[in-house]
């Protein structure tokens, strides 16, 4: 059950949004949190100004569907909107950098518009009525082509003074074992050794390949440990040690009463078994009593997300 500070005194219906690199995607939630409609549409590659035009047809569409006007609307974006200037940052999507999406968005829908990261949108989902909708606080952390994470305390999302809440793919890999961890891997960012370069989706991958595996993604090497390859065994087990330690920083900085993982790497269902186990020696605390559950509302989390922002 939902705690409920996500509802609305009214109770109303909203939209949300998930603009993704490839595809947008919509849902109209209705009062109780279902999923009442959806749709989805290409995302125009590339153009910004057809991107706010697909964001504003998407939603007529959806309201059209749901017999309904002047639905609140939240969007979950790439990147995070600067508290400074208003305007997108650190997209992977580039055309949306440096471009007030919020204002260009709510110009176009004449109504008042919510932004958020996605890795946000899934702390709030699941904090709403997922995975951690029985925990006073929760950290949720994207694991696939990109790590990052939100954070919702009792029901209310932390963006931070900064916006950057939660921006944990970009911290450093903490405690490192060997030199084979340090400096570590180049990031996109212009850094080395970040969280991004050692627990996504292609940073597995890679080194699964760099130590002697085939080329193939982190799927197949997830197959591979479980039918008992040695080298990819031992490779997935280095990514949970290092996911570990990683969230023993977040359970030492944050102490939230419940983790959940959503993205790719969220099914690896072994996870839920040994990382509570592995964080225990780095965490602050004579005893440990944070949980940690994959996300329950899979790949919907971020346009669910989207819609409880209001």
């Amino acid at each position: 059950m939902s705690r409920l500070p996500f509802r609305d005194a009214a109770g109303c219906a909203r939209i949300g949004i998930d603009l993704g690199g490839t595809k947008i995607a919509g849902v109209v939630l209705d009062a109780e949190g279902r999923i009442a409609v959806e749709r989805r549409v290409a995302t125009p590659i590339g153009d910004y100004r057809g991107t706010v035009a697909a964001v504003r047809d998407l939603v007529a569409a959806l309201e059209s569907e749901a017999g309904a006007d002047g639905l609140s609307v939240g969007v979950g974006t790439p990147g995070s909107v600067s508290p400074s200037t208003g305007l997108i940052r650190n997209a992977n999507s580039v055309c949306l950098n440096g471009q007030p999406l919020g204002r260009d968005l709510e110009a176009a829908l004449q109504r008042p518009v919510r932004l958020a990261n996605d890795a946000d949108c899934l702390a709030v989902s699941e904090a709403a009525d997922g995975a951690g909708a029985d925990a006073d606080s929760v950290f949720a952390v994207i694991l696939g082509t990109g790590v990052g994470g939100g954070f919702v305390h009792r029901g209310q999302l932390l963006t931070g003074a900064n916006g950057i809440a939660g921006e944990w793919g970009h911290n450093p890999l903490p405690w490192a074992r060997d030199q084979s961890e340090w400096p570590g891997p180049v990031c996109w960012c212009g850094r080395t050794g970040c969280l991004e370069t050692w627990l996504s989706g292609p940073a597995l991958a890679a080194d699964y390949r760099q130590r002697g595996g085939t080329e193939c993604d982190a799927r197949v090497i997830v197959e591979r440990a479980g039918q008992g390859e040695a080298l990819a065994q031992a490779v997935l087990a280095d990514y949970e040690h290092r996911l570990a330690r990683a969230l023993a920083g977040i359970i030492n900085v944050l102490d939230p009463a419940m983790i959940v993982l959503g993205g790719g790497l969220s099914q690896v269902s072994r996870f839920y078994e040994h990382l509570p186990a592995l964080w225990t020696p780095f965490v602050f605390a004579d005893r440990v009593v944070t949980g940690i559950r994959p996300a329950v509302h899979g790949d919907a989390s971020g346009v669910r997300g989207a819609a409880w922002l209001w």
